[in-house]
């Protein structure tokens, strides 16, 4: 095996050549990634770095530190897609070395590699970090508070080395980096698994306490090195508005994101594969280690899989990126499983039909849509009684059926590995799946989400851009939407009464108005004696009032 400096190297340009390339190619998407990149533009535009706004107005959701990232990134690069994803390529590359180093710490430079193809060769796990949301960042900080945590609790028991202390402060400062870039949550989760782990411990005490208030100092000093300035600046509003936001978050179910109690399940099961499949059978049938150390680490593992899973299926609000932090304890377990086969030469268990069947239906979902695309009035009777979805489906989106090739690809890995396993090749069959799915991933970003991106959301998307530089408002009505801010380039608000919606439709106005809304508000939206029509797009319709 290579050193380890070749191999981190090469983690690093691999991730890099995965992750980089094609970050702006498309569109961001509503609602998460235009929100986060229009509140990082709105900072670049008003020199106000200190309180998240959006449309120029306090934004009490998110604290700063990853619109931070944003906005450096914007900067750097200029506004647009690829400096408002570029931040989360960057965490990708972290994430696989942070998965070596960890896994190399616990069980060997093997288990480190492993760990890190089974992260990379998941679809969700890779995915997310060519996008533009919080979550990358905020997963990240976590898990390395949890592992400090872990080395904590192990340093305060014989045989301790004396870094106790080092890794409670370590503990607090990226528990409160976690919190600085999502909220509270950050610090929910690694206190709840350490209570589950506590009561497994049959209430063993964990920790002292001095060490206790050495990381919650640390912790307190992260993140009040901006809530004291913000406080002083702005007074309560930041805070108080938050707390209650998260309230409204964890007991109600936000419009459209709502779900049944198993939906992260299911999130995760098709949303990790191949890993899931091989997590499954590692939590049916568990390794076993002689040492302490080793099981210790993987009890706590499965702690945070299961209380982040239960968490967010009792939190009303159903998202998929909610269960995210979950990746990185699912794809530790589904490497001890491939470690296992690797050094014993041992051909997958059960999990194979798993991988089989899931894997069997999305690549042929993949080689199938290129060709409902190309007849596309074949699927238009599924839409009957969705008026916005038939529209969609008259965008002018091309297909060849080239693209197919993501799913053949896939189609091709799964039979390879299938092949490879029954030969007991299992070595080349792991490097094949795990390595065949993040070539399919990165295929299927290639030949399908611009396309997608066609049908969501690029009519409007093209309206707005072509506002930009107009003396002119612009706003949607009956749907939530951030585009119109990002794509507007909205500049900063000098009359308030732009903000009233009831204004901007009857009061008297100096520029044009824009109006924006669904086809399924078609009627209701034209009944407003001040707009006319100017325009419908694939379910989009287009109004304006002049002043």
């Amino acid at each position: 095996m290579p050193s380890t400096s070749r191999l981190q190297l090469l983690i690093i340009a691999i991730a890099a050549v995965l992750f980089i390339p094609g970050l702006g190619a498309v569109h961001l998407f509503d609602w998460d990634e235009i929100n986060f990149a229009e509140i990082a533009r709105e900072m670049l535009v008003t020199g106000n770095w200190m309180q998240p706004r959006i449309d120029y107005l306090p934004f009490h959701e998110k604290p700063p530190l990853f619109i931070w990232m944003q906005a450096l990134s914007m900067s750097l690069f200029g506004v647009g897609e690829f400096a408002a994803r570029l931040p989360n390529a960057i965490c990708g590359i972290i994430t696989l070395l942070v998965l070596f180093r960890i896994g190399s710490r616990i069980r060997g430079r093997l288990f480190g590699l492993l760990w890190v193809l089974a992260y990379i060769g998941s679809i969700l796990p890779h995915l997310y970090f060519r996008s533009g949301i919080i979550d990358p960042w905020f997963n990240l900080f976590i898990f390395l508070g949890v592992d400090a945590l872990i080395s904590w609790v192990r340093e305060e028991h014989p045989p301790a080395t004396g870094h106790a202390r080092r890794y409670a402060m370590r503990t607090g400062l990226f528990l409160g980096l976690a919190v600085m870039t999502k909220g509270p949550v950050g610090v929910l989760i690694p206190g709840l698994t350490a209570v589950v782990f506590l009561i497994r411990s049959r209430f063993t005490r964990l920790m002292g306490w001095t060490h206790i208030g050495a990381s919650a100092a640390v912790f307190l000093l992260t993140i009040g090195l901006w809530a004291v300035v913000d406080l002083a600046q702005h007074g309560p509003e930041f805070i108080t508005g938050f707390f209650w936001r998260q309230v409204a978050m964890l007991t109600t179910e936000d419009a459209g994101h709502g779900g049944f109690f198993g939906y992260h399940f299911v999130v995760l099961l098709l949303g990790c594969f191949p890993a899931s499949a091989f997590a499954l059978q590692e939590l049916a049938r568990p390794t076993r280690s002689a040492e302490a150390m080793q099981q210790d680490h993987r009890r706590w593992m499965v702690i945070l899989l299961w209380v982040v899973l239960i968490l967010f299926s009792l939190v009303r609000t159903k998202i998929v990126h909610y269960s995210s932090l979950c990746y990185f304890p699912l794809t530790y377990l589904a490497a001890l499983q491939l470690q296992g086969a690797w050094e014993q030469r041992t051909r997958f268990g059960w999990s194979r039909y798993l991988v089989g069947a899931i894997g069997g239906i999305i690549a042929l979902i993949f080689i199938a849509v290129p060709f409902i695309g190309m007849r596309i009035g074949l699927i238009e009777p599924l839409f009957a009684k969705d008026p916005f979805g038939q529209a969609n489906l008259q965008a002018e989106v091309s297909w060849s059926g080239v693209e197919s090739i993501a799913g053949l690809l896939l189609a091709t890995a799964l039979l390879s590995t299938f092949i490879l396993n029954g030969r007991a090749r299992v070595r080349q069959a792991i490097i094949v799946l795990f390595g065949g799915t993040a070539l399919f991933i990165t295929t299927t970003l290639y030949f399908f989400i611009a396309r997608i991106e066609g049908y969501s959301q690029r009519a409007a998307i093209e309206f707005y851009e072509a506002r930009q530089g107009e003396k002119c408002f612009v706003i949607t009505k009956n749907f939530k939407s951030y585009a119109q801010l990002f794509y507007t380039r909205k500049p900063p608000v000098e009359d308030p009464r732009a903000h009233d919606e009831d204004w901007l439709l009857h009061g008297s106005i100096d520029r044009p108005v824009y109006v924006v809304c669904k086809i399924t508000s078609m009627e209701e939206v034209s009944a407003i004696p001040t707009l006319h029509e100017i325009g419908r797009k694939n379910g989009f319709v287009f109004f304006q009032r002049l002043p």
